[in-house]
């Protein structure tokens, strides 16, 4: 591997914070040419391809970074509680059942789109997805299989249970990578249409604008000017909740572990024993309790502002695992990716067409998915704060249903792999 130009994490912090403030500065211009850049291309799709840029220049590199280690433990848990503090689980019940449909559409899409994937490959070029023993292709992509339905527990349990060469295992991490990057950028890229495909897609939206205008509303007549103290006092909910969600994540997850049917990574159950796993659950349970009390009144000193920021940063380093000169790396195994993540995508919107769900449970849904705890929330904030706590449930959702679905796909994928 070759280091980076830049591997102080300070410097590298610092230019990923120039990024973010170029972009929201130009983003926030009303004439000219960067007002009609904007309406095109997404504020938060340049928050993620700016850094993926200066990775790609060998700039810098998250292998010798600890940022998104930093954003994904520390402040995606206190994003979520702050962004969480004025979530109304009445509205969001309202929102009935066409988020769970496309949350379980999008399961069925990796599941099918895998054996599928190697299907059509194999005709253009059967040694791609070729392989014997515990060098077959079917195996290494168990593990996308885990990751794209559940998350990094799960994907860690379907290489334990198929045994994938691991020395092979990176260039499916790098497919990984490359193509649920690539799709989440295009998600980022559809929410700046949101309503043109609503429109397309006939789909009824009153559930999710009468939440978004309830907890508008409700900003609005608490909006204050804020102190010190206010700022002390989110610091306070927001860190404590994280030391808190840290503390339990790694007691129930050690305590969980110490059960075979958990500890056993090839277990269903597996996913119980991932820390990550319990910190997203115990954060968004602590944001939940919090909205019942008089906490939720710190949403009009900029609580769920302040979480966005913490967001954009946990953005900015998803950005720098994106290389995009190794696109083009592996191209067969690359290739299989966005053939499979095609399915996954052409399924969603066929349902979502059929049932003319929204947009937006179709983007959740799928980051849900493919993205995880760490990415729903991102994809879900964007359309508005009050939709986060959304992203963060279905996404938990993905892990449970990640190791029983990706070993129902592995079986399906080594089907194909022999027709």
């Amino acid at each position: 591997m070759t280091e980076p130009f830049i591997t102080n994490d300070t410097v590298v912090f610092g230019l990923l914070t120039l990024c973010l403030g170029f972009i929201f500065y130009t983003s926030s211009l009303k004439t000219g040419f960067w007002s009609k850049f904007y309406n095109i291309v997404p504020a938060v799709l340049m928050c993620y391809l700016l850094p993926s840029i200066l990775a790609s220049s060998g700039l810098i590199s998250d292998k010798t970074s600890n940022l998104y280690f930093v954003a994904s433990r520390y402040l995606l848990p206190a994003a979520l509680v702050l962004m969480t503090l004025s979530i109304d689980m009445k509205a969001i019940s309202n929102l009935g059942s066409k988020a769970l449909i496309m949350f379980f559409t999008g399961s069925v899409g990796i599941i099918i789109g895998g054996p599928l994937a190697i299907l059509i490959i194999s005709i253009f070029s059967p040694d791609t997805v070729g392989g014997n023993d515990f060098d077959a292709i079917w195996r290494g992509l168990s593990t996308l299989a885990g990751s794209w339905i559940g998350g990094g527990a799960n994907q860690a349990a379907m290489l334990e249970i198929y045994q994938y060469n691991p020395e092979k295992y990176g260039g499916m991490v790098l497919v990984d990578i490359v193509v649920a990057n690539v799709w989440m950028a295009l998600i980022l890229l559809g929410v700046g249409k949101t309503k043109r495909i609503d429109k397309w897609l006939k789909a009824d939206t009153s559930a999710i604008e009468k939440l978004k205008i309830k907890v508008s509303e409700f900003s609005k007549r608490i909006t204050r000017v804020p102190t010190l103290t206010d700022y002390m006092m989110m610091l306070f909910f927001a860190f404590t909740a994280v030391g808190l969600s840290h503390f339990f994540g790694d007691y129930i997850s050690s305590f969980l572990g110490s059960f075979e049917s958990v500890s056993d990574k090839k277990s269903f159950l597996s996913f119980l024993g991932s820390n990550f796993f319990w910190m997203v659950v115990v954060a968004t349970i602590l944001g939940i309790a919090l909205s019942f009390t008089k906490a939720k009144s710190y949403e009009g000193a900029g609580a769920s502002k302040i979480g966005s920021v913490f967001i954009y940063i946990l953005v900015a380093t998803i950005g720098m695992k994106m290389d995009l000169t190794k696109v083009l790396e592996n191209p067969g195994l690359i290739v299989i990716g966005f053939v499979w993540i095609s399915i996954h995508a052409g399924l969603l919107i066929l349902v979502a067409k059929l049932i003319k769900a929204p947009y937006f449970f179709l983007a959740v849904g799928s980051q849900a998915n493919v993205g995880g705890a760490a990415s729903a929330p991102i994809v879900a904030a964007e359309f508005h704060p009050s939709l986060t706590s959304v992203g963060v449930l279905l996404a938990v959702f993905g892990y449970v249903v990640g190791t029983g679905g990706a070993i129902l796909c592995t079986i399906l994928m080594e089907i194909a792999s022999k027709v």
